[in-house]
Formats: C-alpha cells, structure tokens, sequence
C-alpha cells in the first residue's frame, strides 16, 4: 500500500506573516507617503466599463468604470528573490494609505460589493502600489438643449483628491490619453458615442487652495431617426391634413370647423407630449421652433376658413339686397327674377326654358353668386335652351372663394420654405 504525506498547509505556514513583511503595524499610515516632502505622485488610468444612461430631465449621466491608482510607499516595500508582487483584497485597503480621490460633481456614486467588495491591492518588493477598484457614478452633465434634438452634448466625469492640495499629491494621467480605455460593446440607445478623451488642469478654492484634477470627457451625438419618427413626421402631417380644409365646399362648416378643431388639439398633445419629457430650460429649442411653426400653420388654416365664412356671409347679404332690389323694380310684363349660384340642377335649368336674359348685376359686383332677370319671349324651346347654356352657364361661378383658392399654393410653399431653412440651419 502507498503512503501518502500530507503536504504542508500553507495558511497556517504563513500566518500572520504578510503583516510582518509589510510591516503594517510599524508604521503611521494616516499620513502620506514622504509626509513633509515633496508632492507624492499618484497616476491614474480609467477603464470606461459601460455608460448606462443619460437623463435630459435631471441633466445627469451614469457611468461604471474600472478606477486604478499607482503610486509608491516605501513603508510596504518587502524583501523578495523573485521581484513577484503581493495581491490582496479590500481587508488590507483599511490598514494602509490610499489617494482619497472622489468625483466632483457626482450625485450618486459606490463600489461594488457582489459577492465581494470590488477592490484589489498589488504590492511591488520596491513599494510601488496598483490600487483598483470598480465604480458605479452618476454625476451632474450641463447639457445644451438649443439645438435639441439635432444636438451634441458633451460631459465629464472630473476626479480630485478631497484633502491634499498639489502642494501633497500631484494627480496626473498615468499614460496621457492611453489612460482611458473604453469596452468596444459601449453603445446608448438614443446616443452616438462620438469620442473619449482625457484633460487635466488646477482647480482653485477659496478656503483651502489649488487641486489637480482630471477630466474624462466624452462627446455624445443624438440619433434623430426616433424623434423624426415620434415628432417631426406627425406634426408635418397635421400640418398637411389642415391644408385638406382648402378643398372642402366652403358651405360644409361642420366638416372644415371640426377638421381644423381636431388638428389644433392633435398639434398641441404633439408639444406637451414633447415638453414633458425635457427639463424646464428658460430658451428655445430648435423642436420647439418646429412645432410651433408647425402649431401656427394649423391654427391659420382655422382662420382661413373663418375669414371665408365671414366674407361669404357678407356677401350673401349684398346680393339679398340686390334681390330684393331687383324684384321690386321690374316693369317688364311676365317677368321673372331668379338667384342662380354654381350648384344648380338640370330641373332649374329647364325651368328656365320660357325666358331669355334681359338684365344682369354687373359682373364685378357678383363674384360668387348672379342675380339673372329674365322675361318671356316668343323663341322656341330649343332656342331658349341654346341661350340659356350660351348666357347663364357661362357667368355661374364655381363655389370656391378666392381666398381658399390662393391658400392651395400659398401654405404649401410656404411650409416647404421654412423646412428648408429649418434643416439647413440646425443640421
């Protein structure tokens, strides 16, 4: 039978060790490294693991990112023959010195605790120290909405020790723009991620002097398919359908008063729907400037429709007057005077087949409408129709007005006009 040794449980060999060759205990960590010395360097590098999300209404950004610090202390140098480093978890970030770097501007930040903290700690023989740990920030992003939804914006994540001054800790990119290393699957739903970039400058505060501090910025492009989908084509298309009123009898006022009714109220859910979904910023945005232009086309064609309605019914009572006129001042025996407009039927006509034309309202003075005065003649029923098509037919003036006929081009081109100045401008 084969005896097998137990080997060695390495654990209990080397406990208590890893403090005595760091030499934790014989040192005062809360003070900086070269304490009364120059600056200490700390280099940072930031791997950008995902953007998950951008709010327009709280002008804010949430990021999760993979924040690593180097610096050195020889306090945790140890002696070693293979020059290996030593790895350990969040346990020891509690014993030791570490950058109190944070976020400005953030809202909500923490590191990640599933299953464990998301820390690491490598230390080097010569004392060199990799600090990582993994990091979920929502910071503030100002946004500018003027030219909304056809906008760029740009934001930044800002980094800055909160105790020591450039006097203690010069903060600095490890590796200049190589320190920022984005995930190639990084992608936002209504964002075109255009551009990562790093800057560092001093910032200065009054009470307690100049920091470093680093800058993440990025640059975001909006996708406009979804606003042109949700937005700019319904309002282009009540716009249209307004236009729809112009060809509508001007008589039917049921039918043009609640087309142009409907559009107005369809326009106005367009813009609320669009408002409430953005923050409540003093200046106009470049969607605001499309639906309202969009609002005073639909509200125009409504007053179109009235100022037809006015002018038809204004000039239905100056040819009643000339009716009554008429009617009262005829001496001609077997007489007869008629109110014809363009919608009259065959039956009219042949009742009109016993007279022949003797006055007329002059042609200015009935644009619409013509009041006929006709007398009896002695002609043959076939001559009497010949005259009627000859006469009557050819003064009968369609039942369009003048202003509906004018607004047909007129809306049009003038909607088609400001679209192309509109995407000229803000595209």
């Amino acid at each position: 039978s084969h005896i097998f040794k137990k080997n060695r449980d390495l654990t209990k060999a080397w406990k208590g060790k890893t403090d005595q060759l760091l030499r934790v205990d014989e040192h005062d960590f809360t003070m900086r490294p070269a304490f009364g010395g120059p600056a200490i360097p700390v280099g940072v590098d930031v791997q950008v693991e995902s953007l998950d999300s951008i709010s327009e209404v709280d002008m804010d950004f949430t990021m999760t990112l993979y924040l690593r610090h180097y610096w050195k202390d020889e306090r945790l140098s140890f002696p070693s023959t293979n020059n290996k480093s030593m790895t350990f978890d969040g346990r020891l970030v509690k014993k030791i010195w570490v950058p109190d770097v944070f976020f400005v501007h953030s809202k909500r930040s923490f590191i990640h605790d599933t299953t464990t903290d998301n820390i690491m700690l490598r230390v080097f023989p010569d004392g060199h120290v990799l600090y990582s740990m993994r990091v979920t920030v929502t910071a503030m992003c100002n946004m500018d909405f003027s030219h909304f939804p056809l906008d760029s914006q740009t934001c930044s994540l800002e980094l800055e020790s909160y105790a020591y001054t450039d006097e203690d800790l010069m903060l600095y990119w490890k590796n200049g723009n190589e320190s920022l290393k984005t995930d190639e699957k990084i992608s936002l739903s209504q964002f075109l991620i255009q551009k990562f970039h790093t800057t560092s400058r001093l910032a200065f505060y009054s009470s307690t002097g100049w920091y470093n501090r680093l800058y993440i910025n990025f640059t975001l492009r909006r996708h406009i398919f979804f606003f042109l989908l949700q937005t700019y084509f319904p309002a282009t298309l009540m716009v249209m359908l307004s236009w729809v009123s112009f060809w509508i009898d001007r008589r039917a006022v049921p039918a043009r008063v609640s087309l142009g009714i409907t559009t107005v109220l369809t326009m106005s859910t367009i813009i609320t729907g669009v408002n409430a979904s953005m923050p409540r910023v003093s200046y106009i945005k470049a969607v605001d400037i499309y639906l309202w232009v969009s609002f005073v086309f639909v509200f125009l064609s409504v007053l179109e429709y009235a100022a037809v309605n006015y002018l038809t019914t204004v000039q239905e009572r100056k040819e009643r007057k000339l009716r009554e006129r008429f009617s009262c001042s005829c001496g001609i025996p077997h007489s007869k005077t008629m109110m014809l407009d363009g919608n009259y039927s065959e039956s009219d006509a042949n009742s009109l087949a016993g007279y022949t034309r003797n006055q007329m309202v002059p042609e200015e003075e009935k644009p619409e409408k013509m009041v006929v005065h006709l007398a009896m003649s002695n002609e043959s029923n076939s001559s009497r129709k010949r005259g009627l098509k000859g006469h009557v037919g050819l003064r009968i003036i369609q039942n369009t007005h003048a202003i509906d006929k004018y607004s047909r081009l007129i809306f049009p081109g003038t909607y088609i006009f400001f679209n192309l100045i509109y995407w000229s401008v803000f595209s």
